[in-house]
């Protein structure tokens, strides 16, 4: 395990050495941006309207009694979205889609030999592969969750027009009361973590492969697992530090 540990933090002190070309770094850093976010855009916005409209419902019909205010759930459902599904939900399913295909291209490299190519010409390969993805990780989840977060607000609002569990005014009206920026503080402090989990995490399964073609499965498998570990223990104490 230390031994993991260690070879995963030396990793990244080689990934964010100084760049031998900035414009080359640049251009990869783009590219990776247009990757997690526009390809993971469609997905995102999928997942967040539904589970912003199944949120709505469910917490109307858990507060049907006539001497809660029916607006209570609009304040429920909104705080719900912005500190746990739309960032948490939202990494998860990243890490299936976003990390996969990290720990996957990086694996294929090193096991053709592409890594080592790279190294013999003096190239630094972490620097190359890893760091670019590890920025636009941080960079595209929060923004990713932003839309999230919208989203899943007006799947709450299309599920009281819909189903008529609460009235659109009350969900409304409950969205505007209470409202604390530290959710918000929360929310982004957990995307970023989220980004750089993702990224790091699925770059190293990948850089250290080996074998072939079922190893570079195997470390797909493992980057996601590991990630999505290490997405809810990172919840879990993001969550206790600042709430």
């Amino acid at each position: 395990m230390f031994t993991a540990l260690g070879k995963y933090i030396l990793l990244l002190r080689l990934s964010f050495k100084k760049p031998e070309k900035f414009s080359v770094y640049w251009n990869e850093v783009m590219r990776e941006m247009t990757s997690i976010g526009i390809g993971s855009l469609g997905i995102i916005a999928i997942i967040s309207v539904f589970i912003g409209a199944v949120a709505t419902i469910q917490v109307a019909f858990q507060l049907s009694s006539p001497l809660v205010s029916r607006s209570i759930a609009g304040s429920i459902s909104r705080d719900s979205t912005i500190l746990e599904f739309s960032p948490t939900i939202s990494a998860l399913v990243l890490a299936g889609r976003v990390g996969s295909s990290i720990a996957s291209q990086i694996g294929t490299m090193r096991v053709t030999e592409q890594i080592d190519a790279l190294e013999i010409m003096g190239v630094n390969a972490p620097g190359f592969l890893i760091a670019p993805k590890i920025i636009s990780g941080i960079s595209m989840v929060p923004l990713l969750t932003i839309i999230s977060v919208a989203l899943g607000l007006s799947g709450g609002y299309l599920a009281c027009v819909f189903t008529g569990s609460i009235s659109p005014s009350d969900y409304i009206s409950g969205l505007q009361d209470g409202f604390d920026p530290i959710i918000v503080t929360v929310c982004a402090v957990k995307s970023i973590a989220y980004g750089f989990i993702i990224t790091s995490i699925c770059a190293y399964n990948g850089f250290y492969t080996e074998g072939g073609a079922l190893e570079v499965g195997q470390s797909a498998t493992r980057g996601v697992v590991y990630s999505c570990v290490m997405i809810l223990f990172a919840d879990l104490i993001i969550s206790s530090m600042l709430l």
